[in-house]
């Protein structure tokens, strides 16, 4: 089995797993903050729920597939550039002409995601579940992310992010299930284009959740009734 994992395939079916777990991650926290677009008390009732022993259990879990997917990501760069002499980019791959964007700059979109998501545990997770962990009282879900999107510079610093993160999937997606075997002709096209709607729904309600935070913080929104 270990041999395996030290395979081209195997260290590309490492990345497809622990991609997995970031999409699930994703998911799972665009749909409870997206809440908050609606209704606030809602929103503090969801994050409630994501107090439950058991999400609190899956929440680690989780993210630590997400870290540990552009940890592996980076060890993989480092050894395959020191393989070829300095001058591989990413994984084994050779770039064609048919290349996306996205996937000759992976490494590069990795720092990005890999930045944001430091500056997101700071900015939310220290104040909320490591509180919670802890024993201190959380701050309050609304008033956080008022504070933190009411920046407007911060705000377009998590829009970027964002935008780096859906690159990231839209390549990504896709290349999990070529991983596989799923790389035929007919599949790989659906793939492909499942991989951009996912990644849109994904990655826009992210923006919306930071856009619509940014101008009700700032008084260009009225706050919602309920």
């Amino acid at each position: 089995m270990a041999r395996i994992f030290k395979t081209s395939i195997g260290k590309k079916l490492i990345m497809s797993i622990t991609g997995l777990f970031l999409i699930l991650f994703l998911t799972m926290h665009m749909c409870i903050n997206f809440i908050s677009v609606f209704s606030p008390s809602d929103f503090e009732k969801a994050c409630e729920f994501m107090s439950l022993p058991i999400v609190s259990i899956m929440v680690p879990i989780l993210a630590a597939g997400f870290v540990f997917h552009i940890i592996y990501a980076f060890i993989l760069f480092a050894m395959n550039r020191k393989a070829s002499g300095g001058s591989n980019r990413y994984e084994v791959r050779t770039k064609t002409k048919g290349d996306s964007w996205a996937s000759r700059n992976m490494i590069v979109l990795g720092i990005i995601v890999f930045l944001g998501l430091g500056i997101h545990l700071y900015d939310f997770w220290a104040n909320m579940q490591l509180k919670n962990w802890t024993g201190q009282p959380e701050l309050d879900p609304n008033m956080l992310m008022y504070r933190t999107f009411g920046n407007v510079r911060i705000a377009i610093s998590y829009i970027i992010w964002f935008i780096a993160v859906w690159f990231h999937l839209t390549h990504g997606f896709w290349s999990a299930f070529q991983t596989i075997g799923w790389n035929n002709d007919i599949w790989l096209k659906r793939f492909q284009v499942i991989g951009y709607v996912v990644a849109t729904i994904l990655m826009g309600g992210f923006i919306v959740i930071a856009a619509v935070a940014c101008c009700r913080a700032n008084g260009w929104l009225p706050m919602p009734i309920v």
